[in-house]
């Protein structure tokens, strides 16, 4: 909300609430979560259940998530849906308060031991529908900032990332503060699968996959403006 309220001058986001700012703000070249095989996963309780009536009812991790947007994308109108944090969706489809979840973070390596049921990776029907990596959420900056104060910001940013895929050890105690999970194990499963060469630089096939959810967006009225990638 605050960032679509235009508080922020710099500012972390998903993709979909970039989204509905973008004509406010434009994305980062470094320090986006874009890729293969990194997309949320739709849980069940019950292993055979699918989204295909209002009765059920799914967890989203967020309005303005990517996840969010994807299930809307993939499965319109399909169940009723609340929003909750996102530590909440495994313990409530465990405890059989929601038919089905969206799954994001570090839940993606541990739903099974919580005995949940896989009904579809968002990722990979993101993928095969597209040819695109799936772009989750990237660092935007307000467009009232000067060029050469976004450029100064991109600099630190690109440099800051590159240091700690050197010594990756060193941002360990800077993760467990913030994670879900606490196995270090898990942790850089997180990172291995998250942080990549875009997140480095989104380069031309970055710029094409926000492309393409950007008009995939529009197609079902859930957001307007494109967004686009800022150059020095």
């Amino acid at each position: 909300e605050r960032l679509l309220a235009g508080d922020f001058d710099v500012c972390k986001a998903s993709f979909h609430a970039a989204l509905l700012a973008a004509d406010g703000v434009v994305v980062l070249p470094s320090g986006s979560a874009l890729g293969f095989g990194v997309g949320p996963l739709l849980l069940a309780a019950e292993p055979s259940a699918r989204p295909t009536h209002s009765g059920q009812l799914a967890l989203c991790p967020g309005r303005h998530t990517t996840a969010a947007l994807l299930f809307d994308l993939f499965h319109p109108r399909s169940t009723r849906v609340e929003h909750v944090v996102f530590s909440e969706i495994m313990p409530r489809l465990e405890a059989r308060t929601a038919d089905f979840g969206v799954c994001i973070h570090e839940g993606r390596f541990t739903w099974e031991a919580h005995g949940l049921a896989l009904v579809e990776d968002l990722g990979t029907r993101w993928e095969t529908a597209t040819g695109c990596p799936l772009p989750l959420g990237g660092i935007v900056a307000s467009r009232r900032l000067p060029a050469a104060t976004i450029s100064a910001v991109q600099g630190v940013i690109r440099d800051s990332l590159a240091l700690a895929l050197r010594d990756r050890a060193a941002a360990l105690p800077t993760m467990r503060k913030h994670a879900q999970e606490f196995d270090d194990r898990v942790l850089m499963q997180h990172v291995d699968l998250y942080v990549n060469d875009w997140t480095l630089d989104l380069g031309d096939t970055g710029a094409k996959a926000l492309d393409e959810l950007s008009t995939r967006a529009a197609s079902l009225g859930l957001a307007g403006s494109q967004l686009r990638v800022f150059s020095d």
